[in-house]
């Protein structure tokens, strides 16, 4: 594995920013809004992440970090035109939910595989992106993510029948 440039440095410690304001602001709000200050922080440090994870090519060209750097950005533009413009009338607030959520599970994949792959240094825990540890960890990411979107649209459905 190449070792991490200044800008790989960068991209890293704004990507545990974000993981760590996400999961701050879930545990406080139940859902990412870009109207609370942690949800902010936590899309802007996303969005600066996944620009970012665009300039680093490593490990050779255009990549599957590269894809999910995309994937991240088109997540959160769906997301704010959830939030803002409502492009989905009363089913925003779900797309809204799913769109954002959707960037923590784009900063899981490549978090746990970069880290098993660079540590422990000299010996990393995996080799191959196809090791089944790693595929594990996907799968529990991806059951994860659907859980709790699950979990939101249920907090968001009793949250507006109360209000």
């Amino acid at each position: 594995m190449a070792e991490i440039t200044l800008v790989g440095w960068f991209h890293t410690i704004l990507g545990i920013l974000s993981i760590g304001s996400v999961i701050y602001t879930i545990a406080k709000h139940k859902i990412i809004k870009s109207t609370t200050k942690s949800g902010q922080i936590y899309l802007i440090a996303t969005l600066i992440t996944a620009i970012s994870a665009l300039t680093i090519f490593q490990n050779g060209g255009f990549n599957i970090a590269h894809a999910l750097a995309i994937a991240t950005l088109l997540a959160v533009v769906v997301g704010w035109l959830a939030e803002k413009k409502r492009i989905v009338g009363g089913l925003s607030p779900y797309l809204q939910a799913a769109s954002y959520s959707a960037t923590f599970l784009f900063h899981m994949i490549p978090a746990i595989t970069d880290g098993l792959r660079r540590l422990p240094v000299n010996d990393p825990v995996v080799t191959d992106v196809a090791d089944p540890l790693l595929l594990g960890f996907y799968m529990a990411f991806a059951a994860t993510y659907v859980v709790g979107v699950i979990v939101q649209a249920i907090w968001l459905r009793r949250s507006s029948a109360n209000a």
